[in-house]
């Protein structure tokens, strides 16, 4: 009797194995879970880069976005080291909802 509960024991723990085996396995990427505002974060460090060449991006936060019925701001805040000082920089990115073409980009620095 033993022998047999053991064996339908290991019969069911093998049938769950190859079960288990047979699901399909969800892999989730990186590259898939960009977020929205990854694109207005790009633009952000690049016009930064403009305005200050001999800094360095050291840090970068997204702050959020605002939704107009028109237009949308996506707000970031980036630490830079330069040469003779560290400061922050929030920059304000103003596009169209519909054409997501940018209406206005504005610089704010900060010392901490």
């Amino acid at each position: 009797m033993r022998k047999a509960i053991i064996s339908l024991i290991c019969c069911s723990i093998f049938s769950a194995g190859i079960f288990i085996i047979q699901q399909p396995i969800n892999v989730v990427t990186a590259q898939n879970t960009n977020p929205s505002y990854a694109k207005w974060g790009r633009l952000a460090m690049q016009k930064v880069h403009e305005k200050y060449p001999n800094a360095n991006i050291v840090d970068y936060f997204h702050v959020g976005r605002k939704k107009g019925a028109e237009t949308s701001t996506e707000t970031f805040k980036l630490w830079l080291e330069a040469p003779d000082k560290e400061f922050g920089i929030f920059i304000d990115i103003t596009f169209t909802n519909d054409t997501e073409e940018v209406v206005d980009i504005g610089f704010r620095e900060v010392s901490s």
